[in-house]
């Protein structure tokens, strides 16, 4: 088996470097001149990925921790081409940044001032139509907004702080970020980048990783309810009525289409929600308006490196695919849409519009408060 520190990749020469972790983990961030070939396609097709290898570089390899690159590099050395697997993985890279000496405030004004000028039009104008459009800004309103330490979060935070300056609304901001178990390296880059950012964050734990170790079906999906559940509580304790939470209009779609094609129903994302479980509480998501895309862009533009899915299983998980070696439904969804983008530039907003225009004269069955009504009832009145 060969190794590679990180240390000892800035003294090679002449390589490549393959980033192992699934698509949808990756573009959250990859290593600099790293390029994505998912560990499941190494597995099914291992002669195709050997054709985009550069054979005459040496070929670095990494997954998150650093276990799942070393089969791939042994792999390929008995192929006669000279593979590493890098220690500690993508984990290793992440020390690496929250060492570095950063200038904060520097970074602060980068970033705020990207969001007022170069950004304005893309971030902040759709972040402050939702909130009025919507009506999730309210006077009195004490706000926790959900820091996850993705990208989504992070910049949501910043534009809760640049609507707070214009003081068209008086109301309170708490910068919440719950710890369900992160490793040392997933703890750290959040409060940098919080720092960094100048997001003054409260944090406070929990053991939801522990708690979902032993369950076997749809650990996943308990966990993103657990973690909702613990904000709520957390939130109402430190005297909030709201909780803001980074879901942007891509995700929106997405889960307009999938619920269609996966699901059988038309049900959409919404802006807003009371909680069921949190009395007087309301769930918020003002970046219902705001592309992806853009959010990329901003990242990129201002050089910042978030956190990506920060869940322990993330090398190993096989619940965050369908059978283990296929992408994730979402991913799947999101494929479809650029596809489909391809021969329609307005097919996004169209799948957003289609959840505004419905025409209840037309649909042959709907629910309402668990109600179901039929096109029947009514049919033989309308004679």
């Amino acid at each position: 088996m060969k190794e590679i520190s990180i240390d000892e990749l800035k003294n090679l020469q002449n390589y490549q470097l393959i980033d192992l972790r699934d698509q949808r983990i990756a573009e959250y961030g990859m290593m600099p001149r790293a390029i994505n070939i998912p560990l499941n396609k190494f597995e099914n097709n291992f002669e195709e990925c050997i054709k985009e290898l550069d054979t005459n570089k040496a070929t670095v390899l990494y997954c998150q921790r650093g276990e799942l690159s070393r089969d791939i590099s042994d792999l390929l050395n008995k192929r006669g081409i000279n593979a590493y697997s890098l220690i500690d993985g993508y984990n290793a890279y992440l020390r690496e940044l929250i060492s570095l000496d950063e200038y904060y405030d520097e970074t602060v004004k980068m970033t705020e001032d990207s969001i007022r000028n170069k950004f304005h039009k893309q971030l902040f104008s759709p972040f402050a139509k939702a909130c009025k459009n919507y009506e999730l800004i309210k006077e009195g309103d004490h706000i926790a907004v959900c820091i996850s330490g993705g990208k989504d979060s992070m910049l949501m935070a910043k534009l809760f702080q640049e609507i707070q300056r214009h003081k068209k609304v008086n109301f309170e901001l708490t910068f919440l970020v719950m710890d369900p178990g992160y490793n040392f390296e997933n703890r750290a880059l959040i409060e940098k980048n919080a720092k960094k950012l100048g997001i003054p964050v409260t944090i406070f734990e929990s053991r939801i990783f522990d708690a979902v170790d032993t369950i076997e079906k749809s650990p996943c999906y308990i966990c993103a309810r657990m973690r909702r559940g613990h904000l709520y509580n957390k939130a109402r304790e430190l005297g909030c009525n709201k909780i803001a939470l980074g879901h942007h209009f891509d995700d929106v779609i997405e889960t307009i289409l999938m619920g269609m094609l996966y699901g059988g129903q038309i049900q959409t994302m919404m802006p807003k929600l009371h909680s069921s479980n949190f009395e007087g509480m309301e769930l918020i998501r003002p970046l219902y308006l705001v592309r992806e895309e853009d959010i990329l862009k901003w990242r990129d533009y201002n050089d910042l490196h978030f956190l990506q899915c920060a869940c322990h299983f993330t090398d190993t998980c096989t619940t965050c695919h369908e059978d283990g070696t296929i992408s994730s439904k979402r991913l799947e969804t999101k494929k479809l849409i650029a596809k489909l983008k391809e021969e329609n530039p307005f097919v996004e907003n169209n799948i957003f519009k289609s959840v505004e225009n419905v025409n209840l004269s037309t649909i042959i069955a709907y629910k309402k408060d668990d109600i179901k009504h039929h096109f029947l009832d009514e049919y033989e009145k309308e004679k």
